[in-house]
């Protein structure tokens, strides 16, 4: 039984009133599952939204460069002005994704993917 990656990203935007996307990318920088609540002002739209996949994957590959020093990626946080932005693991070729309001609760939104994701026992 495969993990249902809309439900996840569904139970996330849902989590938190702080949540303003959720989903998964792959590799090639598609969108696989999710989006973004209905009910939040757009700050990416079109390719912008395909230029943040594609750096939150470029930073994926800049870290694994140094796993084997520090240790595998399980999370990334990065703060602007107007959102935080969250990128966690799910395997070599999946990236969840999470948006939220700046200082969200951003490690309970964290522990609960890996949780939902079956990430949690390092």
């Amino acid at each position: 039984m495969g993990i249902n990656y809309n439900d996840i990203t569904k139970k996330i935007l849902d989590l938190d009133p702080q949540v303003r996307f959720a989903g998964v990318a792959n590799n090639k920088g598609e969108l696989a599952a999710g989006g973004q609540k209905d009910d939040v002002e757009k700050l990416l739209v079109g390719d912008e939204v395909k230029m943040s996949i594609h750096y939150a994957l470029q930073k994926r590959d800049l870290y694994t460069n140094l796993a084997y020093k520090i240790g595998n990626e399980t999370s990334s946080i990065t703060e602007y002005e107007k959102v935080t932005m969250i990128t966690i693991p799910i395997n070599s070729s999946e990236l969840f994704l999470i948006s939220t309001e700046p200082r969200a609760d951003y490690l309970k939104i964290i522990d609960t993917v890996r949780s939902e994701l079956g990430l949690s026992g390092d």
